[in-house]
């Protein structure tokens, strides 16, 4: 496949490795540091490794290509960082870098093209998979196939089948192109970003935060040619695919007269949010996209930043709270989440030690780095249960599909909620009467 001449030049910036100064703080912040306790795979010892590139020192090869592939992402060295290093932009842009030059093999070639270019854009796609997912489930193939041992002839791919998400039908596809009105008065006017895979496997979710919204007075917009956000793209390296993706939602939303743009998804959030930096070397799109970035809130933020309609039921349960990286370490938004779960009677909240500690999924890195991905968890799961806690509450999709995966194999029978579900049903139960 040919490599554009933009995706040639991705590289990250001096400026941003020059900020730098090699303390290591981030290092205890780092999950895969915390693992392997080795430099190269820790965020000081990455970043070294990127300025021998930039100097011609180091190349672009098998070690550099393991070693930057075995970051999550996560951003908790921004969180640690005194020096402001941005170590997102600087391996988001090491890996459009690598995938510049990377040669797959023909299949694992035609594969990632299919994922990447063809099934999170197309929703007839989308659907055809969702089915099919639902015919795996609904024919007893999964309970079949996960009973049998056949797994286990299979290796990492026989694992990779435990983090399978249910199709949740019907899907929320039909809801897309529709205006939501608000219950009572209209107070702010709102967009929501649907998604892509979430729309058959977080249908439910979806319509959770279209009841919270508009029980709160918003007047929802599901805009109909709205398309994947690019946070995948943009995490393995495809950059200039995500400025495509990026560029076409700016046209959807931007001159809609939002008041704001929503999504219950942090990790697409986050990459909605930074569509400023994404397109900043673009003449047409730059100030379109730091205007459509400063519109862009999590449904927590927004909810939490509003009178919240006080008309809720108790929902009697001890939770426990995960911090999705996206929204605690990319947007900075830790408290939104806590306060909404608080303002729900009945409810308590019982914080797990390293609650903004990854959880190992990290977009498509739990399948791609399936053995680490699995050791983060089990960690993970570790906290959640020393809590004691009956529902893992956490705002992210993947997050969730994670969790329960970890509830699964080393949980105690958790239940696995986006907060916005838990408001949902703390709704619910005030209009039954509970």
């Amino acid at each position: 496949m040919a490599v554009s001449e933009a995706a040639r030049l991705e590289a990250p910036a001096q400026f941003d490795l020059d900020k730098c100064v090699h303390c290591g703080l981030c290092l205890n912040a780092c999950p895969t540091y915390r693992e392997l306790h080795l430099e190269m795979d820790s965020p000081r010892g990455r970043i070294y490794q990127m300025v021998k590139v930039a100097a011609g020192e180091l190349e672009i090869g098998p070690s550099y290509f393991e070693h930057i592939g075995l970051c999550l992402g996560c951003r908790a060295c921004e969180t640690a960082c005194p020096s402001g290093v941005q170590y997102g932009r600087l391996i988001e842009a090491a890996r459009a870098q690598i995938e510049s030059r990377r040669v797959r093999a023909p299949l694992a070639g035609l594969i990632h093209d299919f994922v990447f270019n063809r099934l999170l854009l197309s929703r007839s796609l989308l659907k055809a998979a969702g089915y099919a997912l639902l015919f795996y489930e609904r024919m007893g193939l999964q309970k079949m196939v996960r009973s049998s041992g056949l797994l286990k002839l299979f290796g990492t791919l026989g694992k990779l089948e435990s983090l399978t998400p249910q199709a949740e039908y019907p899907f929320f596809f039909d809801k897309i192109g529709r205006v939501f009105p608000p219950e009572g008065e209209r107070r702010r006017r709102v967009a929501l970003h649907a998604g892509c895979i979430a729309n058959v496997t977080c249908a439910r979710l979806n319509e959770a935060t279209l009841r919270v919204l508009q029980k709160n007075g918003c007047e929802v917009v599901i805009p109909a040619e709205q398309t994947c956000c690019g946070a995948l793209h943009v995490h393995s390296g495809l950059r200039e695919e995500a400025r495509g993706l990026a560029r076409r939602n700016i046209d959807v939303f931007l001159d809609g007269g939002f008041d704001a743009i929503l999504t219950n998804t942090a990790g697409c959030g986050s990459t909605l949010k930074e569509y400023g930096e994404l397109l900043e070397d673009d003449r047409q799109y730059a100030e379109r996209a730091r205007r459509f970035s400063a519109l862009v809130k999590d449904v927590n933020e927004l909810l939490d930043g509003i009178e919240l309609d006080s008309r809720v039921g108790p929902v009697r349960c001890t939770v426990t709270y995960q911090d999705s990286c996206h929204l605690a370490h990319g947007q900075r938004v830790r408290v939104a989440p806590r306060r909404l779960l608080r303002a729900v009677p009945g409810l308590e909240l019982r914080e797990m030690p390293l609650s903004d500690l990854c959880c190992g999924s990290a977009g498509v890195y739990n399948i791609v780095e399936h053995d680490m991905a699995m050791a983060i968890l089990r960690k993970k799961m570790q906290a959640v249960n020393s809590t004691g806690a009956e529902v893992i509450a956490t705002a992210n999709p993947g997050c969730m599909i994670q969790l329960k995966a970890g509830v699964a194999l080393h949980g105690r029978g958790q239940r696995v909620a986006h907060v916005v579900e838990l408001l949902d049903e703390a709704y619910r139960n005030y209009a039954s009467g509970e």
